[in-house]
């Protein structure tokens, strides 16, 4: 475990269930097939299913899904699974014959089906973000730790590119100087829009506020079981399928949190980065039911042993840092951008460059000190057999989800937030708590 992360934490003693998980973690020989049980198979989770499935590695013990279709579809990936809508029957009834699960729900209920694995003593991966809230990711992050043979990965698949490496590399190895100031931008803009906006952005389904009617569920899907812990709502086609719910805070947090994972992720391994000091928003009004298509978020990160205290910015939909604005750097439509005393490293998912151009045309970059992913998913099953970490274990993951959250938090509740990281409060802002956390659905718990 890094810890770099975990250290600010204070973690109770493992309970005597909890070190008994951590003794009954496998171990295979290397012929050994892991048993997997995959909890949410359609789309992303499709997509595991089929990366994993292609390893020649796993059995599929079980399967899990709210949808029937979906749960059809990956049955004739893996006939011999056994099938679930609900996932607590699923660890009820084959919790222990599988020693992993992977989890591609969706954002609303990913800490609910992680977090029973995670008692197990079961190895997990989690899409991201890790989970819904910020509360929720302190858990995750902490049961993860009290099981140190654990091996646990986030669904951020490009954090095993080659081009994210030679970024971290490069900042790390002072190329650019000492760098006080970061930003990170995506065009995305899943949420509160205008019409206009809306099809401007392509959005074809456009809704400015809860619906008050009820509409009857698709026959292939649980709603209920759906909804899991989240407030009950009923079925409207607002919220349902996906990319639909992601912009309502009952369910998920917008651009922010989703593809914060994948962005902000550099600067925050680069960087070094783990809790922030304070946060501040900026943007239109807050919606009390969406979150928004534009906005931008300031970080205030504190000095980290050698590395200088430093700002990382945020900008999704319309917002853009201002030296883009000013078409001062390529335009290009996502990007993170790291300045530094003795210059400037710009990069997306499989590019980078050194700005100015002028100043580095004789630059040697510096030697390649992180190795070569074996692929994210290949990782995790490597990782599983030998118990080293992964490249973005919970102990990375958890923060990261912190952090990200944070940034919807100061824009809901309009101010400047000074994040106490220990005690998981917003210092002098109690209008932040329901933000924070939020209590489930009755028969749900973590």
């Amino acid at each position: 475990m890094n810890a770099r992360h975990l250290d600010r934490r204070q973690f109770l003693s493992a309970s005597a269930a909890t070190m008994v998980a951590a003794a009954a973690t496998p171990v295979w020989a290397a012929n050994d097939k892991i048993k997997l049980a995959f909890i949410g198979v359609g789309g992303r989770g499709g997509g595991n299913l089929r990366t994993l499935e292609k390893t020649g590695q796993i059995d599929v013990v079980a399967i899990c899904d709210v949808n029937a279709n979906h749960l059809g579809k990956a049955g004739e990936l893996a006939p011999g699974a056994k099938r679930f809508a609900d996932f607590r029957e699923l660890y009820e009834q084959v919790g222990d014959r599988v020693d992993a699960v992977v989890v591609s729900t969706c954002e609303h209920t990913h800490a609910y089906a992680t977090m029973p694995a995670l008692k197990l003593g079961k190895h997990v991966y989690c899409e991201k973000p890790l989970t819904y809230n910020v509360a929720e990711a302190r858990k995750i992050t902490e049961a993860a730790a009290a099981n140190p043979r654990l091996v646990t990965q986030m669904g951020t698949q490009i954090h095993a590119g080659a081009n994210y490496r030679r970024v971290v590399e490069l900042v790390q190895s002072g190329a650019i100087g000492d760098v006080r100031e970061v930003h990170v931008w995506v065009s995305r803009a899943w949420g509160l829009q205008s019409e206009q906006e809306a099809k401007q952005n392509g959005d074809i389904f456009f809704v400015a506020e809860r619906p008050t009617e009820s509409q009857t569920p698709p026959p292939e899907l649980d709603w209920d079981l759906w909804l899991g812990p989240a407030p009950y709502r009923p079925f409207h086609e607002s919220y349902f399928p996906g990319p639909r719910w992601y912009r309502w805070w009952d369910f998920g947090n917008g651009t922010m949190s989703d593809l914060g994972s994948h962005w902000i992720d550099l600067p925050f391994w680069a960087l070094k980065l783990d809790a922030p000091v304070a946060v501040e928003a900026f943007g239109p009004s807050p919606h009390p039911e969406i979150a928004p298509a534009s906005m931008h978020v300031k970080y205030e990160y504190a000095a980290r042993g050698p590395l200088p205290a430093c700002d990382l910015y945020w900008y999704q939909g319309s917002h853009k840092p201002k030296i883009w604005q000013e078409k001062s750097i390529p335009q290009w439509a996502n990007g993170v951008l790291f300045v530094g005393s003795k210059g400037m490293i710009l990069a997306d998912y499989r590019q980078h460059t050194l700005l100015p151009e002028d100043k580095f045309t004789d630059f040697t970059p510096p030697p390649q000190t992180i190795p070569p992913s074996p692929g994210h998913h290949e990782q995790w099953l490597q990782c599983c057999r030998s118990g080293e970490p992964t490249d973005s274990p919970f102990s990375y993951a958890g923060p990261l989800t912190e952090a990200n959250h944070l940034g919807n938090v100061a824009f809901r509740v309009g101010k400047r937030i000074r994040w106490n990281a220990k005690e998981m409060r917003a210092e002098g802002c109690p209008e932040a708590e329901p933000f924070l956390t939020r209590e489930p659905r009755k028969g749900w718990s973590l």
